[in-house]
């Protein structure tokens, strides 16, 4: 079973940018695709964009698009989520997740069967 671990979340204000990543081990990596998931308070879990296994087709929620770009380093186990433009709503814990199946794009949580544990995106207005 891979293991996901994210790094780089923090306190930002509206405006800034921020660099996610999420290193993966003890598993396969690099035939799946991969994305990013965020959760507010109270809220549930959305998704946020996606990668497919070759990091040739990437797809985002509308909410993030032109602000967020994800990207991946199969040589390594990485994925990255850019984000720029950071607005307040922006606010989460961001998990990132790894395909059920190899190859393919997908954008629902059921179709991700392993996920990190989250790091924590404030964005102060």
């Amino acid at each position: 079973q891979v293991q996901l671990v994210e790094s780089g979340g923090g306190l930002v204000q509206a405006g800034d940018s921020l660099r996610l990543s999420c290193a993966a081990s003890g598993g396969t990596f690099s035939r799946f695709a991969m994305a990013w998931f965020r959760q507010a308070p109270g809220k549930e879990r959305e998704f946020v964009a996606s990668i497919a296994w070759n990091g040739l087709r990437t797809t985002y929620a509308d909410s993030v698009k032109g602000r967020f770009s994800i990207s991946r380093d199969n040589a390594n186990n990485r994925m990255y989520l850019q984000m720029n433009t950071l607005k307040a709503e922006d606010t989460a814990i961001y998990s990132c997740a790894r395909a059920s199946h190899p190859f393919g794009l997908g954008s629902r949580p059921l179709e991700f069967n392993s996920w990190g544990q989250g790091t924590q995106v404030t964005v102060s207005s």
